[in-house]
């Protein structure tokens, strides 16, 4: 069986029980369902944030991001794959990404979640900036995420 993962980049909120429920409805080959939702910060080090604003080049994040799943549905038997990252200017409290993986079983379900978000926390195509009190800032990837994204490369 092949499949067909399900990418979306969009401005609007999404809802995760919905996206979950729609990749394992009525599917009797899955035995795992793993997903990871991130969710925008009220504070960064104790400074409280007014929004994140993402920006992306369309086509190219799509294409991207599109690559890295092809590479997750080859090294793991995943019956099921949703990747939606939202764009434009997110409030605390709302979500940013969602990655949803199935498998038959955990481990696989659980290691191509990890590798998608490591990968998307690094090297997507999206630029992030901070809106606070003392500004606007752009973010980037910290060393620890550098690290978390390279013990994926393979020898």
């Amino acid at each position: 069986m092949t499949v067909a993962a399900t990418i979306r980049i969009q401005e609007a909120d999404f809802d995760v029980a919905q996206e979950i429920a729609g990749l394992s409805k009525d599917r009797t080959d899955i035995g795992a369902v793993v997903s990871f939702s991130g969710i925008c910060r009220g504070s960064e080090q104790g400074e409280p944030i007014a929004a994140l604003v993402l920006e992306h080049y369309p086509g190219m994040a799509e294409a991207e991001i599109e690559r890295h799943a092809d590479e997750a549905l080859a090294r793991w038997p995943l019956q099921g794959l949703t990747i939606i990252h939202r764009f434009g200017r997110i409030a605390p409290g709302e979500n940013i990404v969602l990655v949803v993986t199935a498998s038959a079983h955990r481990h696989a379900a659980f290691e191509a979640a990890e590798f998608l978000m490591d990968y998307l926390k690094t090297n997507a195509p999206f630029w992030k900036r901070e809106e606070s009190r003392r500004g606007t800032s752009w973010i980037e990837a910290t060393d620890h995420d550098d690290a978390a994204t390279a013990r994926w490369t393979k020898p």
